[in-house]
């Protein structure tokens, strides 16, 4: 199954010539999920040939600008072209209201079912559960509310050897031996042990997505070992003092989370216009963290099974 991030846009407070404000999408299976909706998200989302309308579900971090003015438009969008499945929208308090007044305002009645979920922004929360995955807040230490989001696969099912099964097992029973159970008799006595018919399931992959904070080792238990963290990395560590007083990271603070939390790859993302050349921040980075890269526009990031 896919596990994909694909970055739309990685500037912050302003865009430039060549990038666009915050947004991702999160390809898990046969679904999209949306992380931030920074002004331009549409044009980007058409740019690299991904239908919003198989987005389920969007997350947004906080209520910068730079992470949210693109969402009316893609609501509106959304409508226009007779979207009928529901959409889950997390975010914190206030966006239920800002949007609530724009669609007022507009005369617009949505012909799909738009489903708020409000955040707290405060710790770490489950917000939302499939069959497949799990989605918890990770809180951020931002200039307003601000949260960051952890999207965890299940336990996945154990594959059946079937050369090793004996005969005559129920449906139901072979579900349990997939599900690591043994299959007991009446009395308790083991017939068949799951272990003896079964191989090892894929591994569960993860990703964490660290919005806009100033550097907050305290998450680390959070994000420990996740398979892919974005962090954002707005300066340099020259500017580590500015950094603070915006309540913002530098590469290399990202690069010493990225380190202490023991992730297998770390994204810098979130850059100052400043920056017309990426790569000192990637460099400084790496100092501490060799598995680092640029969260640049079209960079696509697969976590394999």
């Amino acid at each position: 199954m896919e596990f994909e991030l694909r970055i739309l846009g990685s500037s912050s407070a302003t865009p430039s010539a060549n990038r666009h404000h915050t947004a991702q999408v999160l390809t898990i299976g046969n679904q999209y999920h949306l992380i931030d909706c920074g002004e331009g998200t549409q044009m980007q989302l058409m740019l690299y040939k991904i239908k919003h309308q198989r987005i389920c579900n969007i997350y947004i971090s906080h209520l910068h600008g730079d992470h949210y003015f693109g969402l009316a438009g893609l609501l509106s969008t959304m409508h226009l072209q007779g979207r009928q499945t529901p959409l889950h929208l997390f975010g914190p308090p206030g966006l239920s209201e800002i949007l609530s007044l724009q669609l007022k305002y507009s005369g617009t009645n949505l012909v799909y079912p738009l489903i708020f979920h409000e955040l707290d922004t405060t710790c770490s929360k489950k917000i939302f559960e499939d069959k497949q995955l799990t989605v918890h807040t990770i809180p951020m230490e931002h200039r307003i509310p601000c949260c960051g989001f952890l999207f965890k696969e299940k336990l996945k099912p154990r594959p059946l050897l079937k050369e090793k099964l004996p005969p005559h097992l129920t449906p139901p029973q072979l579900v349990r031996l997939k599900w690591a159970e043994d299959i007991k008799d009446e009395q308790g006595n083991v017939q068949v042990y799951y272990k003896d018919v079964t191989g090892e399931p894929k591994r569960s992959r993860s990703y964490a997505y660290c919005a806009d904070s100033r550097y907050k080792p305290d998450i680390i238990p959070i994000v420990q070992h996740v398979d892919l963290l974005y962090h954002e990395a707005t300066f340099l560590d020259d500017m580590r003092e500015r950094a603070s007083y915006t309540f913002h990271s530098t590469a290399l603070q990202a690069a010493k989370l990225a380190s202490q939390a023991k992730v297998n790859k770390l994204v810098l993302g979130h850059f100052s216009v400043r920056y017309k050349d990426l790569t000192p921040l990637l460099e400084e980075a790496k100092q501490v963290f060799p598995d680092a890269d640029l969260a640049v526009e079209g960079s696509v990031f697969s976590i394999e099974e």
